[in-house]
């Protein structure tokens, strides 16, 4: 059985081919979406805006960094503000630079574990992380669709968001479900859960689920002071990170309401999971595009799908992987993990 702790991700050449893709693929969809004029208008973007959103962007890097911290409650060593900054650009790096994101989980378990927070722990932390988000996301479009039944918001699309509330709702459901029945379905002698494995294996997933689960619930077991100040983290964290589309559209010369750039990001980020380029590339800016599209000009949704593209994607790939290289150098050289 492998040490979790050995290595982070092993990259191959067809890794660096398809973020190559990815970091091309705004420039292209941008180029057809708005032609030249499209490319001129994201030249003249305002300077202070592209600096305000990137100082957003850098909050929002802080902001997960104190929610890891928060969640781990010193059970991974004496972690400062920059150790876990680190560990949050590390990860967040394998996740936009690997197909549907499967790099970024993995490497937070793995600088987790060699912090001695054993990965089921680290699972649990993790578990809690989508906890949070699912939660926040499900309160807000509640609140977005009360907000479109008893106002008059002149939103295209009105079936795309009791879709995505209903969704997003049987999603949470059945990973709750899932959780808190799982000794159960553990339990059947029918069940299906990784039949292809042999008795060992399965008996050996049996017991990682399971600690990951007592490991939840510990971590849901801390004091109510600190899971509300995740949920206020969680809240800051998406509600300044979903406003980089909004301050792209207005730098490139739109108006447009928050609300929808809200749920623009949103369902196109989520149809971004089918997209087989890193970070849903390709998928994510048609998403947006086309949900801008009937709100703004064809020229300034272009534009702002570059903007909105490189300071929420590129910039996660330019600043995350000095820090991944620099962890994953440390551990080859025997040294301490960053403080």
């Amino acid at each position: 059985m492998a040490d979790p702790r050995r290595h982070l991700p092993r990259w191959r050449p067809w890794h660096g081919l398809l973020i190559l893709m990815a970091l091309l693929a705004p420039l292209g969809v941008t180029a057809w979406l708005g032609g030249a004029d499209a490319l001129a208008a994201a030249r003249d973007f305002p300077a202070a805006m592209l600096a305000l959103m990137l100082l957003i962007a850098f909050l929002c890097w802080n902001l997960n960094a104190a929610r890891l911290r928060l969640m781990l409650d010193g059970r991974a060593g004496r972690l400062g503000q920059r150790g876990a900054l680190g560990i949050e650009l590390a990860s967040k790096f394998a996740l936009c630079a690997t197909p549907g994101g499967g790099g970024g989980p993995a490497t937070l378990l793995v600088l987790l574990s060699r912090r001695g927070l054993p990965a089921s722990r680290g699972a649990a932390v993790f578990l809690l992380d989508q906890g949070c988000d699912l939660l926040f996301f499900l309160c807000m479009l509640s609140a977005v669709v009360a907000y479109s039944l008893l106002g008059e918001p002149r939103w295209p699309y009105p079936s795309l968001i009791q879709l995505a509330l209903l969704a997003l709702a049987l999603v949470t459901l059945g990973g709750g479900l899932a959780i808190g029945c799982l000794p159960r379905l553990l339990r059947r002698p029918s069940a299906s859960v990784a039949r292809w494995l042999s008795g060992y294996r399965r008996r050996w997933l049996a017991r990682r689920l399971l600690r990951c689960r007592q490991a939840l619930r510990t971590t849901l077991g801390l004091p109510i002071t600190t899971l509300l100040a995740v949920l206020m983290l969680t809240a800051a964290h998406w509600l300044l990170r979903y406003s980089l589309l909004y301050l792209a559209v207005l730098g490139a010369g739109g108006n447009i309401d928050w609300l929808w750039t809200f749920l623009t990001q949103m369902l196109a980020m989520a149809a971004s999971q089918f997209s087989f380029l890193p970070g849903g590339a390709g998928a994510a800016e048609l998403g947006v595009g086309g949900l801008l599209l009937p709100v703004v000009g064809r020229e300034q949704a272009a534009a702002a799908v570059l903007v909105w593209r490189l300071v929420s994607y590129h910039l996660y790939l330019v600043a995350g992987a000095p820090m991944f290289l620099l962890l994953a150098c440390r551990r080859r050289l025997s040294l301490s993990p960053c403080r």
